[in-house]
Formats: structure tokens, C-alpha cells, sequence
């Protein structure tokens, strides 16, 4: 009987240890190359197409205002990110656009849709206006 309720509090505490360690999100490294890549497109060129590009290929997920709560964000996995906190926009406009060029897990590689490196430094101009 002992052995018995041993075994029930290894197995709960295995399953919610699992349970947990699903849920947590491994960081998102990026290639330091990226990380002090600069931005060549001034924030104020292109403003409207920077927009036009987020509402066209990000809102869906990451909705209209970036808080990671778009129509399609309920059937994502991970964390969304909210790109209006301070946490996100603390990361280097090469993070940006290193996360939005080639994604990982639901987010999808944007290199393909758009090739043009500039249409994704636009995106990532975007993404500052987002800020609180």
C-alpha cells in the first residue's frame, strides 16, 4: 500500500513537472551577427507601407495594436509577445528583424513572402510605433 502511494505522488509530480516545462518557452537566441545589425531604413521612410506590410502579414497573430491578441493568436502555441511592452522593445532593431525574417515554431519565415529585406526592416519601424 505504501508503494502504492508512492508511486501516485511520483507520477502526479512527473506530470505536472511535465506540465510546466510545456508550457515555458525556450529563449529566443539570436545569431549575435543579427543582434548589432543596424537598421538601414530610416523610421520615418515608408511609414505607411511599414503598416500596410504588419496588417497584411502580422495583425492575424499579433493584432492591430501588437499585444499578441489577433484572431488567430488563440490557436498559436507559444507566447505571442506583446510588442508594445518595454521587455520587447528593448531588443535591437537586428533582433527584429532576424525574428521576423526566418520565425521559429508558429511564427512563420517571412523570407520567402517577402524577400525584400527592406519590406521587413519596415515591418520592424512598425513594430517601434507599438511602444506604450
Amino acid at each position: 500500500m505504501k508503494t502504492i502511494k508512492i508511486l501516485i505522488v511520483l507520477v502526479t509530480f512527473s506530470f505536472i513537472s511535465l506540465s510546466f516545462t510545456s508550457m515555458m518557452q525556450e529563449k529566443w537566441v539570436v545569431p549575435a551577427k543579427y543582434v548589432t545589425m543596424k537598421n538601414p531604413v530610416p523610421a520615418d521612410q515608408d511609414a505607411a507601407v511599414g503598416k500596410s506590410l504588419y496588417d497584411k502579414h502580422c495583425k492575424s497573430c499579433h493584432g492591430k495594436e501588437g499585444y499578441g491578441d489577433g484572431p488567430k493568436a488563440a490557436e498559436m502555441k507559444g507566447d505571442l509577445g506583446d510588442f508594445s511592452s518595454e521587455e520587447y522593445q528593448k531588443q535591437t532593431d537586428g533582433e527584429l528583424f532576424y525574428k521576423t525574417s526566418f520565425g521559429r515554431d508558429d511564427m512563420p519565415e517571412f523570407t520567402k513572402k517577402l524577400p525584400d529585406d527592406e519590406d521587413r526592416w519596415l515591418i520592424v519601424n512598425y513594430m517601434r510605433t507599438l511602444a506604450e
